[in-house]
């Protein structure tokens, strides 16, 4: 049963409230609780100067502000905490508050449990943003008023009173959120599940577990999606508590989506034809399917086939840029992990001259030689990963008696640079990197655009 929003306002008036994290997403959230009468302080590790025009805003409507390398040395005596998603619940800090009786939160954690709305929520290690994007796109499509959060769209909690039951909310929800998250969510979709996140997470078992959560809350009532093809989300179905549906490349099936003869199929229904879709690659046609399994109770055939011809993708998602000299270039910043890149690669006709590496999230690049080898013309390596990169391709290139040039470059300047110096007509040059970006940029979004604008400016 889903909680009245009034409690909370209830709940939260003069409380002394902590949020963790002055960010894009965090931002709205302490207005709002502001605004709600809670007595709020904001910590960050950035100073006043880093926070600008926003810090000042704070400071002016009597927000608090604990700032600087030592923030979390401060986080005592607050009756609430929400914390920003990357934050473990075991930090030190966080700890020692929940020791001392403060409530530990986030976010979303808040939003689930008190939105009015039907949640379609969607987690994986590849695939989340597309797919998150194609259900709110047919949701929309099918003339429901729908929402979209978690890990893109607008922070929602902040919105909550605008939400009516009637609406639709769609949720794209990373390990991080998930890792605390105990709460029902109505319908739940993994995509798949592949090594990803280790710098954070204490190894692949809490990964699994922390995406896990989607789903072991609901109740019999529930409706979970889940991808055949990948080996741990199969061995996951009995563990559901409601229904499920799974989505297929490679079976058919009797209830759920699949792929044969061409066409993507839902309970045996054609959907659409593979050549009337715009976006590239299997692992498309893979979110189109487990989309469809995830809004076939609340969407027709005639609404999912409409967005599924029409959808042309989202940005730094194997998207094109330009076309110099017969040398087409491609932005898929979004690819930070090896699967993810494999999947990018896998949807373009021939070898490509691949650009990659960037921080070190401590996941496994022998799973990018393997399967990505064969999809590859010449490799240009960047960031803290390009020699881990290269020592795993220098292995593969000895056991299949291969040659793969490798050119290692210090920054993306130079990486877009010698990538136009090395191509040849007909050539396709992708930013697919298998790693996150935060030993250079701030996000794969500024690392995206930065690849962009230079790829724009090439003469």
């Amino acid at each position: 049963m889903k909680k009245n929003f009034s409690e909370f306002k209830e709940f939260i008036i003069n409380k002394k409230v902590a949020v963790v994290g002055i960010g894009v997403s965090n931002i709205p959230l302490i207005d709002f609780l502001f605004e709600l009468g809670a007595k709020v302080t904001a910590f960050d590790k950035k100073d006043i100067n880093d926070l600008g025009e926003i810090g000042e805003k704070f400071i002016n409507r009597g927000i608090k502000l604990e700032l600087g390398e030592n923030y979390l040395s401060k986080l005592e005596g607050f009756d609430v905490i929400f914390k920003t998603p990357s934050m473990r619940i075991d930090n030190p800090a966080l700890a020692k508050a929940k020791s001392e009786g403060s409530y530990i939160t986030s976010e979303m954690e808040e939003f689930v449990k008190y939105c009015p709305a039907k949640i379609f929520a969607i987690t994986g290690s590849d695939g989340k943003t597309t797919s998150t994007t194609l259900t709110y796109n047919i949701l929309e499509k099918q003339g429901y008023k729908t929402w979209i959060g978690g890990n893109i769209g607008y922070p929602l909690f902040s919105k909550i009173e605008e939400i009516k039951k009637e609406d639709k909310v769609v949720l794209e929800l990373s390990s991080f959120q998930l890792m605390t998250m105990k709460l029902p969510i109505e319908c739940a979709l993994i995509t798949n599940i592949t090594p990803n996140h280790l710098d954070v997470h204490k190894d692949m078992e809490e990964y699994i577990e922390a995406k896990k959560n989607i789903f072991k809350f609901q109740d019999e009532d529930s409706l979970l999606v889940l991808n055949r093809d990948n080996e741990i989300t199969n061995s996951i179905v009995s563990e559901a508590k409601g229904r499920v549906m799974q989505f297929s490349l490679k079976e058919e099936l009797k209830e759920g989506a699949y792929f044969k003869d061409n066409s993507l199929m839902l309970n045996n229904v054609e959907v659409c034809k593979l050549d009337e879709i715009k976006l590239k690659g299997m692992h498309n046609v893979e979110n189109l399917l487990g989309v469809f399994c995830l809004v076939s109770e609340d969407a027709t055939i005639e609404s999912m086939r409409n967005v599924a011809i029409t959808f042309t993708g989202v940005e730094h998602r194997c998207e094109f840029v330009r076309e110099l000299n017969e040398v087409k270039f491609y932005n898929d910043s979004i690819a930070s992990s090896p699967t993810r890149t494999v999947a990018g690669l896998k949807s373009f006709e021939k070898p490509v001259v691949l650009i990659a590496g960037g921080y070190d999230k401590h996941i496994p690049f022998e799973p990018l030689a393997d399967e990505g080898y064969d999809h590859i013309k010449l490799l240009i390596l960047m960031g803290a990963t390009k020699e881990k990169i290269k020592i795993v391709f220098e292995n593969i290139m000895k056991d299949k008696k291969i040659k793969i040039p490798i050119v290692i470059v210090d920054n993306m300047e130079e990486a877009v640079y010698k990538a136009k110096e090395l191509s040849e007509q007909g050539d396709i040059v992708t930013l697919s990197p298998a790693c996150a970006s935060f030993d250079m940029f701030p996000n794969f979004e500024v690392r995206g655009n930065k690849y962009k604008e230079i790829v724009m400016n090439l003469k």
